[in-house]
């Protein structure tokens, strides 16, 4: 078997369900990636994570790198086995955090120099120094190249240097990770809203050839409407028999629009971030149980979904959880928010496959606004 075998199952337009298998089982696609940022789903464990419906979590090189170190997580196993989770990770390289700290990092050919957040320590991170912490100290299944993200808007010819710089680090992740049976490597496009520069990006990489690619760059300051409108070519620029990740996005409008558009794979920190501060999120649009008109609610957040967090609890009991400051509180809106991005997701497969996507999608926002 190859480190990846992705197969598509049905389509309905630009919009595709399959499953990508690796070692390490199946993930049903479109599928979200709860992210476990520092080797934890924030207020979760790896079994609530599960039942929720996640097939794949998402690490982060740079914080892992920080905190515990990952040459400490290769001594006691690597990630799956440190953090309990059997199933397929996916590690960002640190390339988001080269955008997201930029006061305290420095770019070069070569690497990206920054600044410790948590001690002020100094740490170089090349191309190879990414690899070598996702493949082979933190044991992804799916590993992806460092590259240079920037927020938007930017000026066009920082756009295109920052496209040729991560494509350039792309060539030198490929050459550092060799061929692999149980680990895939993806390439990122770049190029923020140029339709020119996004297919220079993606000719780069797939001359190069990566398991599967992503969408990098977006989500970035843009706003929904620019983001849909490099969604309308960006995905199609990629291979199709590849699976096609659209990095840090996003809220379900996104998430379904970019599904329409031919995306397959999501991450975002919204689920559980949303959680702690007391916001659900429903099919008719966000919660905030902070709201004195739950106080006496006693009907539950979605009885539909499969989850005793979306199910056997109150509104009344959230709402007193989240004004009395109980960790519960937390725990129990994290939980449902992660079981409806996926029970979104499981729903948008049903609809693909049933030739059904567009009433979905109509149905979809109608509800929300």
């Amino acid at each position: 078997m190859t480190a990846l075998d992705f197969r598509v199952t049905a389509t309905d337009g630009a919009a595709r369900a399959g499953v990508i298998t690796t070692s390490r089982g199946e993930i049903r696609t479109p599928a979200f990636m709860p992210l476990g940022t520092a080797g934890a789903v924030k207020a979760l464990t790896v079994d609530q994570v599960r039942d929720a419906g996640a097939d794949i979590i998402l690490g982060n090189t740079y914080h892992l790198m920080l905190r515990p170190g990952p040459e400490r997580v290769a001594r006691l196993g690597g990630l799956h086995a440190f953090m309990r989770w059997p199933r397929p990770i996916l590690t960002d390289s640190g390339g988001f955090q080269v955008m997201s700290l930029a006061k305290i990092s420095k770019v070069t050919e070569d690497a990206v120099t920054f600044r410790s957040h948590i001690d002020g320590a100094r740490h170089v991170l090349t191309p190879e120094r990414s690899i070598e912490i996702q493949a082979d100290l933190l044991h992804a299944d799916i590993v992806m190249q460092l590259d240079q993200c920037l927020a938007l808007p930017a000026e066009a010819p920082r756009v295109a240097d920052a496209m040729r710089l991560s494509a350039r680090w792309a060539a030198r992740c490929k050459a550092a990770f060799g061929t692999r049976e149980r680990q895939a490597l993806f390439g990122i496009q770049q190029g923020g809203l140029s339709e020119p520069l996004r297919r220079e990006s993606a000719e780069r990489l797939v001359e190069l050839g990566f398991d599967g690619y992503a969408i990098g760059g977006l989500a970035v300051g843009e706003g929904h409407g620019a983001m849909c409108e490099a969604l309308d070519y960006a995905p199609a620029l990629l291979p199709a028999d590849r699976p096609r990740y659209l990095m840090g996005v996003g809220k379900p409008a996104d998430l379904v629009e970019a599904v329409w558009r031919g995306v397959d794979m999501f991450d975002c920190v919204l689920p559980t971030r949303s959680g702690r501060h007391g916001q659900a999120w429903t099919w008719e649009g966000p919660v905030n149980l902070k709201n004195a008109r739950f106080a006496e609610d006693l009907e539950p957040l979605d009885p539909t979904i499969d989850c005793p967090a979306s199910r056997d609890y109150s509104k009344a009991y959230l709402h007193h959880l989240v004004k009395a400051g109980e960790i519960l509180g937390q725990v129990l809106l994290s939980w449902h928010n992660v079981a409806f991005f996926e029970n979104l997701m499981a729903s948008l497969r049903g609809a693909i496959a049933e030739s059904r996507l567009g009433a979905f999608r109509s149905d979809f926002h109608a509800r929300q606004s």
